[in-house]
């Protein structure tokens, strides 16, 4: 057997150790932080931005009332949109400050 049997991809091995720490699902969750400007679009991420999960929960900041309620009312819509983009359900709702 070569050397190059024995190796395992990087990814494999950090997924691996991910899992070891259990912080996969945190890992998974933060991934909105990058994608949120392709989920909501660009006109609703220059008023709102995600501030941080707690417990599945994205707190996401808006700067007006009209905006945090229209968000309010997609709420539904906007969380179908992060799972099917990050491809989780890991974010579990979300509260408009």
């Amino acid at each position: 057997m070569s050397k190059h049997e024995s190796y395992s991809p990087l990814g494999t091995v950090l997924d691996a150790l991910l899992r070891s720490l259990g912080i996969e699902k945190q890992i998974e969750q933060y991934k909105i932080f990058d994608a949120w400007n392709e989920v909501v679009g660009e006109q609703v991420a220059k008023v709102a931005k995600p501030e941080r999960i707690r417990n599945g929960t994205l707190i996401v900041s808006v700067n007006n009332a009209p905006w945090r309620a229209e968000l309010t009312f997609r709420k539904k819509e906007i969380l179908e949109k992060i799972r099917e983009t990050l491809n989780s359900n890991s974010i579990t709702d979300i509260i408009f400050r």
